[in-house]
């Protein structure tokens, strides 16, 4: 950590996820500076940077989480300030890029959000980008500047490699298409096979699951689902009911961002089958939703950011910790 100069760099976290900020600031070995927040009676947002930038490497940390609107313009507004502060580099850390969902126009008259907002920020003054496991990997393209999609997948290996696997009972299933071949890889590292079901997204809560998947998971007792991200788990649950029916009696569900938004508590609770929810510390949760989901891992990857801010740092490659076949549909 020594080999950072401290007065060189300054770091600043919004309000969405001030915890991971600090671990990443202890890991890189910087302090992690105060930033103003506060509204005007019109309920116009103030944002102000608590320590001079002028000529140094700013990084600022901020998870695209709900109220997704409101922690955007917070991080565009500090972003801003940097740059109008004559910060020599703009470095824009963000564990949970939740516009990555809207990547391509499937519909008439709607925007490419991905692009809208990768634009955004480099407007605002972001010189680099850096994220984890977006949902669909080419959003990694639509930055006009340096972007690194780091990966939690070594994470969940060596937390999981503590366990003995059998590969005649267990399998890595992937709850979509989209996510076949970062499970395939997944379940590789672990040494089990791998199922991949078919979806249909009926609404932005409910899918469809199509029936290939009965044939593939015929055997297993356990199963490993792999996702990038759980929202309101209406993908998962659906899954996991076509599992138990084919004979699978422990599931553990994994997956980067946890968000568990809408009745995501109450579907995830309805399948006793469900035995552990892994899931890591991009996603800011309450201690109350960790009450209501006794089963619920958390593993912290802070200090891969810290890994690969201190890489960066140095024009070291950061590529051992790269994004390779991550990604959703």
């Amino acid at each position: 950590m020594a080999e950072i100069d401290p007065d060189e760099v300054r770091m600043f976290s919004g309000r969405s996820n001030p915890e991971i900020a600090a671990s990443i600031a202890e890991c890189v070995g910087v302090p992690l500076e105060e930033t103003h927040f506060s509204r005007f009676s019109n309920d116009n947002l103030f944002v102000q940077l608590g320590a001079s930038v002028r000529g140094r490497k700013v990084y600022v940390v901020q998870s695209l989480t709900p109220p997704v609107s409101d922690h955007l313009v917070e991080l565009l507004m500090m972003l801003d300030i940097a740059k109008s502060a004559a910060a020599k580099e703009i470095h824009v850390i963000i564990p949970y890029f939740s516009y990555a969902r809207s990547d391509k126009k499937d519909a008439p008259r709607i925007s490419i959000t991905a692009k809208l907002i990768a634009d955004l920020l480099v407007t605002a003054g972001a010189t680099h980008i850096m994220t984890m496991t977006l949902h669909s990997p080419q959003v990694h393209g639509f930055f006009g500047v340096p972007a690194d999609p780091l990966t939690s997948r070594m994470e969940f290996l060596g937390y999981l490699r503590q366990r003995e696997l059998d590969p005649e009972r267990s399998v890595v299933v992937a709850p979509d298409m989209g996510r076949a071949q970062a499970a395939a890889r997944f379940a590789e590292q672990l040494g089990l096979p791998v199922a991949s079901a078919y979806k249909t997204r009926v609404s932005d809560t409910d899918v469809e699951i199509g029936g290939l998947i009965r044939r593939q998971v015929r055997g297993f007792e356990q199963a490993f689902v792999y996702d990038d991200e759980i929202a309101t788990a209406g993908t998962v649950t659906g899954l996991s009911h076509v599992l138990v029916e084919n004979g699978v009696k422990e599931i553990t569900l994994i997956c980067t961002h946890g968000l568990f938004l809408g009745k995501a508590v109450e579907r995830i609770n309805s399948i006793p089958e469900i035995k552990e929810i892994i899931t890591t510390d991009t996603v800011r949760l309450s201690d109350k939703l960790k009450q209501q989901l006794p089963m619920l891992t958390t593993l912290p990857v802070g200090h891969l950011f810290g890994k690969a801010i201190i890489q960066n740092y140095l024009h070291r490659s950061i590529g051992e910790l790269f994004a390779y076949a991550e990604g959703g549909e």
